[in-house]
């Protein structure tokens, strides 16, 4: 790689890592924009550098020209580089970049139809103002495309692992979705918008690809050795980000009642018994959300029946007591 491309690419991965920590600022108001313009900056810089590498790394491929002739009327095709007002060249712009790699079949199409919805987004945000929930919640499901092709993108073309940097998939807990997307108020631009994007998913689009138009992400707890793991701690901080569980996942995360629990217990130490000492230290983790959830069969009345469910981590607290 030539080091003007080798220069594009690492601006374009620290355009990205910008955007990315931008949008995961929850008290940044702005952030949806500012994202869709960061991101969209990356990928310009990205698609510049894939451009000179087909292009053997000859800048003026870059550069847009016009014919025009001389004043002596002369060569009539003469191409000239049109200049910005600085009296700089001017370059090629995203939407053409993605257009011409996609023409030659360089670039995926999953990922060119997901810029293409990221440029109209970011045109929409920049140019006026959008503040229906439902829009921004769009947001969510092609900005995490956006990143995810991104990485991909940077592995195929120029063999570039950006795991060192440890970029994250965008929270959804950020995301105050409103509960009937019907009854949300639209205007007129982000209801074009939501059917242009609407237009152009692609249901086809191959499972098993890195690549995808818009992504669903769905936040499960399980235990997993996996080093690309992302660590979940359970927090009574009132200014902690909030994972808002259905009854679903909280039995997947707390899947044991006390029957179960205590056979664990017997089947994992030696010196276990269902006396006065378990229940004292049983009772006193059920306090702990990151071992215990407590079920009432009406949830708002705190004095109706109810039944606890413990996660497996419980049992780390219980080595302390007993031998295995």
């Amino acid at each position: 790689m030539n080091p003007l491309s080798q220069r594009l690419v690492d601006e374009a991965v620290s355009a990205m890592l910008a955007a990315i920590e931008i949008y995961n600022k929850p008290n940044f108001t702005y952030r949806n924009e500012t994202f869709a313009v960061l991101s969209i900056n990356a990928w310009e810089l990205l698609l510049k550098a894939r451009w000179l590498g087909v292009h053997n790394g000859e800048i003026e491929s870059l550069y847009i020209t016009t014919r025009a002739s001389n004043l002596s009327g002369k060569h009539p095709d003469t191409k000239r580089i049109v200049k910005t007002r600085s009296n700089s060249p001017r370059t090629h712009s995203a939407i053409y970049l993605v257009k011409k790699l996609t023409e030659s079949n360089r670039i995926d199409r999953s990922a060119s139809q997901n810029i293409q919805v990221m440029i109209e987004y970011r045109d929409c945000v920049v140019h006026f103002v959008n503040e229906s929930p439902a829009f921004h919640s769009r947001l969510f499901e092609i900005g995490a495309a956006c990143v995810k092709n991104f990485v991909a993108a940077v592995d195929d073309w120029f063999h570039q692992d950006l795991s060192q940097f440890g970029i994250p998939v965008m929270p959804l807990t950020f995301m105050n979705l409103p509960s009937d997307f019907d009854a949300t108020l639209l205007n007129a631009e982000e209801k074009n918008f939501l059917e242009f994007l609407d237009n152009i998913d692609d249901d086809n689009t191959d499972p098993d690809s890195p690549y995808s138009v818009s992504i669903n992400v769905e936040v499960r707890f399980t235990r997993s050795k996996s080093k690309d793991a992302l660590p979940v701690q359970v927090s009574n901080d009132p200014t902690a980000l909030s994972v808002r569980l259905t009854e679903e996942n909280i039995r997947e995360k707390y899947p044991w009642d006390y029957r179960v629990l205590s056979q664990r217990c017997r089947q994992r130490y030696n010196d276990f018994k269902e006396n006065q000492k378990y229940h004292d230290i049983r009772k006193k983790l059920e306090h702990d959300e990151r071992f215990a959830q407590v079920r009432y069969l009406d949830p708002g009345n705190p004095k109706s029946s109810k039944k606890c469910f413990y996660n497996s981590n419980i049992l780390r607290e219980f080595d302390k007591f007993y031998t295995k």
